[in-house]
């Protein structure tokens, strides 16, 4: 759970700011995304391999880029 903690005469505008950038950074908009429809179990793997293949291309070809420089 986030929080933030009102300091003084803060403007509220800016504990709001605070607050969301707390939220952002702690996953919960992502979160509340990932969880706003059920997801049948082999959609959630296939997710999590094409995720995974794609990292792994990603990680490929920055190590490529590199061996070429040299």
């Amino acid at each position: 759970m986030s929080y933030v903690v009102v300091e003084g005469d803060e403007p509220i505008d800016r504990v709001l700011k605070r607050f969301k950038k707390e939220c952002q950074k702690s996953g919960i908009p992502a979160e509340l995304r990932r969880r706003e429809h059920y997801e049948k179990p082999s959609v959630r793997r296939r997710r999590k391999v094409d995720a995974a293949r794609r990292k792994a291309r990603r990680r490929q070809m920055k190590l490529m880029r590199k061996l070429e420089s040299y």
